[in-house]
């Protein structure tokens, strides 16, 4: 005969995980990253910095590993809208109007969390398109309209190699703080707008406008005779 108690006993139910520092904790593990490198990082030093339990880093998070590309996927600029992109009417103009100190600072620490990352990425397929996804896709595809923009309004012409000139400055960004270990500021992206793009682009550097012009022919020697 069944326990009349057994049938009317409620059912415990399993606490539910509160996700609601997810946020919190992504944003610290990508500080300790930037500022650590994935062999130096730890999960106390991630609770440390987010103040949380480590107990719920572990709950969420099992290992070091999964924590990491959850916080390296955390970093794409998931709010960039191609139509709030500046337009000031010429490439030159739009490209500098870019330049910000946030963008500048943000773009700096995401880099240095891949330098920090270089040893993983190698034997990490997923974590190096997560990487690619999150740091160099958003400005690639920033540069990309821009200079379609560009072609649209006749100010380029159609036959710019867009793709390629589309990276060259997280490249060249990438070279810099990865390998010369120096930092991004303003005149370094200026000058490569001045000295690179536009000039690749078909247009005067420092301008905008205009084709590039030719260098003046050498001047001609005069021979005196004797």
């Amino acid at each position: 005969m069944e326990n009349p108690a057994e049938e009317t006993e409620p059912v415990k139910l399993g606490r539910r995980r509160d996700h609601t520092r997810d946020p919190d904790i992504l944003a610290a593990a990508v500080d300790v990253l930037a500022e650590c490198g994935y062999d130096g990082m730890t999960i106390d030093m991630v609770a440390t910095r987010a103040k949380a339990g480590k107990a719920t880093l572990y709950r969420r998070w099992p290992s070091k590993g999964e924590l990491v590309i959850d916080a390296v996927a955390c970093m794409k600029n998931a709010d960039l809208n191609l139509s709030q992109l500046p337009d000031t009417g010429t490439l030159r103009g739009d490209l500098i109007a870019m330049i910000k100190p946030h963008s500048i600072e943000d773009g700096e620490k995401k880099l240095r969390v891949i330098a920090g990352l270089m040893s993983l990425l190698a034997h990490s397929p997923e974590l190096a398109e997560t990487a690619r996804v999150s740091v160099v896709e958003p400005r690639v595809t920033a540069h990309r309209f821009l200079l379609r923009r560009a072609v649209e309004r006749g100010e380029i012409s159609p036959s710019c190699d867009i793709d390629n000139l589309s990276t060259v400055t997280t490249a060249m960004a990438s070279m810099r703080i990865l390998f010369e270990s120096k930092t991004i500021d303003r005149e370094f992206l200026i000058s490569l707008i001045d000295g690179v793009i536009l000039p690749a682009a078909g247009l005067s550097p420092g301008t905008g406008t205009g084709p590039v012009a030719e260098p003046p022919a050498p001047a001609e020697t005069a021979v005196t005779a004797r």
